[in-house]
C-alpha cells in the first residue's frame, strides 16, 4: 500500500478510535456514576445500551446521506454531533440527563461504519480491502485500549466528569484535520497521477460488468432480497452480541469479581484490546492473501470470518479461569476474534456487492443487524447478573452465538449481493426505452 493511500487509512483508523473511546467512557466511569445516582445492574444495563438504540434507528437514513452526499460531509456532521453529546455529559446532573446525551452521541456516532466502509470503497484497490477495513476496525479497539488506561487515570484523580469532556474533545481536532485534508481520489492534489489512476481502475472487483446491474446502484429493498446481505447481517449480529459485552461489563466484571480498583481495571481492560489491535490487522492482511489465487469476489473470506467466530469462542471457558493472567490471554484471544471477524465480515460484504453504489446502504443494514443483538447484550446481562448474583451465563451465551455465526457465515453468505433477475432486466427495459 502506498504511504499516500495509508494516510487516508490512518484516518480511519483514528475516527473509529474516537469513536470507540466515546463509548467506552461510560464504563470506565460506571462505578462512580452508579453511586452518585443510585443505579442499580439493571439500570446500568439500560443506560450502558441507550446509545445503540438511536445508533440503530439512524443508520440506514445515514447510510443513503453517505450515498447522496458524500462521506466528506456526513463524517464531519456525525464526528461534531457525538463528541459534543460526550462532552456535555459532563453537566448532566440526572439519570434522564445521562440517558439523552447517549441517545444525541448514538445517533452521531451512526456515520462511522458507513463513511468507512464508503471511503474505503473509494480509496482502495480490491486486493487491499481486507487489511484496510482490518486497519478501520481495529481503531475500534485502540480506543477502548487507550481510553481505558487515559479515562480511567483521570476519573480516579479529577472524577468522571472531567473524562467526558477530554474525550469529547479530541472528536473536534480530528474534525478540523477531516475538513482540511479529506478529498475523493478524483479531487485529491497531492496523489500522483500513477496511484490515481491505480485506484480507480482497481477499485472495483469486476463483477457489475458481470452481471450487468445498473452503474446508479439499486435500493435497499432489492439489495435485503440476497440471502448473504442476510447472512452477512446475522453474523454481525451474533459477533457485536459479544463485542458489546465486553464493551460496556468488562470493567464492572473486573471490578466486582477481581476486587480491583478502577485504575488497575483501565489497565487490565486495555490489554486484551491492544492485542487485538495488532492481530487484527494481521488477520486482515493474511484474508488478502488468501484470496489472491480465487479472486475477491469469490466469496472465500467466509471461511476466515467462521474461523475468527471459532477463535472468539474461547470465551465459553471465562467462567472456569481463576488465575488473573490468564484470564487476560482468554480475553486477548477472544476479543481478537471478534475484532478480525467485523473486519472481515465488512470485507466480505464488499466482495460481494456488485454495485460501489450501494455500499453505504448496505454496510448500514449489516450495522443495524448487528446493533440490534449489541443493544440486547448489555440489558440481558444486567438482568442476568441480578438474577444469578454471577457473570458466568453472559459469557456462556455470548460463545454460543459466536458459534451459531461461524454455521451463519458458512451457509447463508455463497452468491453475489445483487438485485434479482427480474430487477436487472426491467432495469435493461427501462435503459432500452430511454434510448
Amino acid at each position: 500500500m502506498s504511504y499516500r493511500r495509508g494516510w487516508t487509512a490512518f484516518f480511519l483508523f483514528l475516527l473509529a478510535m474516537i469513536n470507540y473511546m466515546d463509548r467506552i467512557a461510560l464504563s470506565i466511569a460506571a462505578k462512580p456514576i452508579a453511586a452518585e445516582f443510585h443505579l442499580s445492574a439493571v439500570a446500568m444495563g439500560y443506560l450502558f445500551s441507550s446509545f445503540i438504540w438511536s445508533y440503530a434507528l439512524f443508520l440506514l437514513p445515514m447510510g443513503y446521506l453517505i450515498d447522496r452526499f458524500g462521506p466528506r460531509k456526513m463524517a464531519g456532521a456525525g464526528i461534531f454531533v457525538w463528541s459534543a453529546a460526550t462532552a456535555l455529559t459532563a453537566a448532566v446532573s440526572s439519570f434522564s440527563g445521562l440517558l439523552v446525551a447517549r441517545l444525541v452521541m448514538g445517533a452521531g456516532e451512526s456515520s462511522s461504519n458507513p463513511v468507512g466502509a464508503k471511503v474505503i470503497r473509494q480509496w482502495f484497490p480490491a486486493s487491499e480491502r481486507g487489511m484496510v477495513m482490518a486497519i478501520f476496525n481495529s481503531g475500534s479497539y485502540a480506543g477502548p485500549a487507550i481510553c481505558s488506561v487515559i479515562l480511567g487515570a483521570i476519573v480516579a484523580v479529577w472524577g468522571w466528569r472531567a473524562s467526558f469532556i477530554i474525550a469529547g474533545g479530541i472528536g473536534f481536532v480530528w474534525l478540523a484535520a477531516w475538513l482540511l485534508f479529506f478529498r475523493t481520489p478524483e479531487e485529491t492534489k497531492w496523489l500522483s497521477d500513477a496511484e490515481r489512476r491505480k485506484i480507480v481502475e482497481e477499485r472495483e472487483t469486476g463483477q457489475v460488468a458481470k452481471s450487468g446491474d445498473d452503474q446508479s446502484g439499486g435500493g435497499l429493498r432489492q439489495l435485503i432480497k440476497s440471502p448473504s446481505l442476510w447472512g452477512i447481517a446475522l453474523t454481525q449480529g451474533c459477533n457485536v452480541y459479544t463485542q458489546y459485552l465486553f464493551l460496556t461489563w468488562l470493567p464492572s466484571y473486573l471490578q466486582t469479581t477481581r476486587n480491583l480498583s478502577i485504575k488497575d481495571t483501565g489497565w487490565l481492560t486495555a490489554t486484551p484490546y491492544a492485542v487485538s489491535v495488532l492481530l487484527c490487522i494481521a488477520s486482515g492482511y493474511l484474508s488478502d492473501l488468501y484470496l489472491k489465487k480465487g479472486g475477491v469476489n469469490s466469496g472465500r473470506r467466509r471461511n476466515a470470518v467462521a474461523l475468527a467466530l471459532v477463535i472468539a469462542a474461547v470465551i465459553l471457558s471465562v467462567p472456569v479461569v481463576d488465575n488473573i493472567y490468564l484470564l487476560m490471554a482468554v480475553l486477548s484471544i477472544s476479543l481478537t476474534g471478534i475484532a478480525s471477524t467485523t473486519s472481515l465480515n465488512f470485507s466480505l460484504l464488499n466482495d460481494l456487492l456488485p454495485n460501489s453504489k450501494d455500499v453505504a446502504k448496505a454496510i448500514a443494514f449489516v450495522v443495524v443487524g448487528g446493533n440490534i443483538f449489541g443493544m440486547i447484550a448489555p440489558i440481558a446481562t444486567g438482568y442476568v447478573v441480578a438474577a444469578t448474583g454471577s457473570y458466568n451465563w453472559a459469557f456462556v451465551i455470548a460463545g454460543i452465538l459466536l458459534i451459531v455465526g461461524a454455521l451463519t457465515t458458512l451457509t447463508l453468505t455463497r452468491r453475489p449481493i445483487s438485485p434479482t433477475h427480474s430487477a436487472v432486466r426491467r432495469a435493461h427495459l427501462c435503459s432500452a426505452k430511454t434510448a
